[in-house]
């Protein structure tokens, strides 16, 4: 029988998400590569309640994830039914519906029958009467956005989200998003977008208008899919995601430029005494409008390793513009 670390809460970093009452970890588990059914169901075990043992409280899905589609909510709503049931009321449970689930024109996208019909789906995958946010994965260009919008809040107003979000929307969007929730009473509580080192958008205008909105957010693909690692210094180890089928890293997309910047990198992050990914975490906070971070794990290790950036998150100005200088551009 699972009991948690009584000691949980000690030495967590929780920051506050835009306007609200909710604070996050610093860090967020992310569930998408490690939690289908093509890995061990003890591994996914130990990854979860290791995090939560080390004051992570922020568990973060979407109705996709496995592989297959929505494995993942299975595999986790099993944790949550075993283990971690009677610490719910701790807990920040996401999850997210935009991308296809099920065949026919109502399976993905923005659609209110998309987002209503694939919310029941997953709380009943997980085994729950409602999720802490709901978010909705990725812009619908043919979909009004009310009729998006109006079907968050309906989630909220049916009570199976506390609190809505949105993932992958510019800046422009994310204000008419913003403004068309609030008419009808409810906040935006948080926005997801990629980034990181290579992929510096959010700093052109989204970041502004969080903060202005009073939106938190939380990135994914902080660590460039472990190009901002020290893990493709020597070639594409076999296994390794740019070794197998993976969306968002090809083996085309580890050019030795980048390389050669994370190589770069890592020498600050020696001197800083953190290795590479624990200072790229920490650049990644660096901005008071960036609320927590997604991070992915294919094991307990690496979640420990990645916590350990929370010892040093400052940045001289000479680091911050050699940080610049190696990467070559600003956005």
């Amino acid at each position: 029988m699972y009991i948690a670390n009584e000691n949980r809460y000690g030495d967590m970093l929780y920051r506050r998400c835009g306007r609200s009452g909710i604070q996050l970890p610093f860090l967020s588990l992310g569930l998408w590569h490690s939690f289908g059914d093509n890995k061990p169901y003890a591994a996914m075990r130990e990854m979860v309640l290791g995090a939560f043992d080390l004051g992570i409280t922020h568990f973060d899905i979407a109705n996709n994830y496995g592989p297959p589609p929505g494995s993942a909510e299975i595999n986790f709503g099993r944790i949550l039914k075993e283990d971690l049931a009677p610490y719910r009321d701790e807990l920040i449970i996401s999850t997210k519906a935009g991308y296809n689930m099920w065949p026919g024109p109502y399976g993905e996208w923005g659609s209110r029958k998309y987002l209503l019909s694939s919310l029941d789906q997953s709380l009943k995958r997980l085994g729950l009467e409602y999720v802490d946010i709901f978010y909705h994965h990725r812009p619908d260009p043919n979909t009004p956005l009310e009729e998006t919008m109006y079907a968050l809040s309906s989630a909220v107003t049916q009570g199976k989200a506390l609190y809505v979000g949105i993932s992958n929307y510019q800046a422009a969007d994310t204000k008419r998003a913003s403004d068309i929730l609030k008419s009808l009473g409810i906040h935006c509580l948080i926005h997801q977008p990629s980034y990181n080192m290579f992929n510096r958008w959010v700093e052109q205008d989204l970041l502004e208008v969080l903060a202005a909105e009073g939106i938190g957010c939380i990135a994914f693909s902080t660590l460039a899919q472990g190009l901002l690692t020290n893990r493709y210094f020597d070639g594409i180890p076999k296994g390794s995601r740019a070794d197998g089928n993976s969306v968002f890293l090809t083996r085309d997309k580890v050019t030795e430029e980048k390389v050669d910047k994370a190589r770069q990198l890592d020498k600050l992050a020696q001197r800083r005494g953190q290795t590479l990914s624990q200072m790229v975490l920490a650049w990644n906070l660096r901005s008071p409008a960036m609320t927590s971070l997604v991070i992915g794990a294919s094991g307990l290790t690496q979640i420990q390793e990645n916590l350990e950036a929370r010892h040093n998150l400052n940045f001289s100005e000479t680091e911050l513009a050699e940080i610049d200088a190696i990467l070559g551009t600003v956005i």
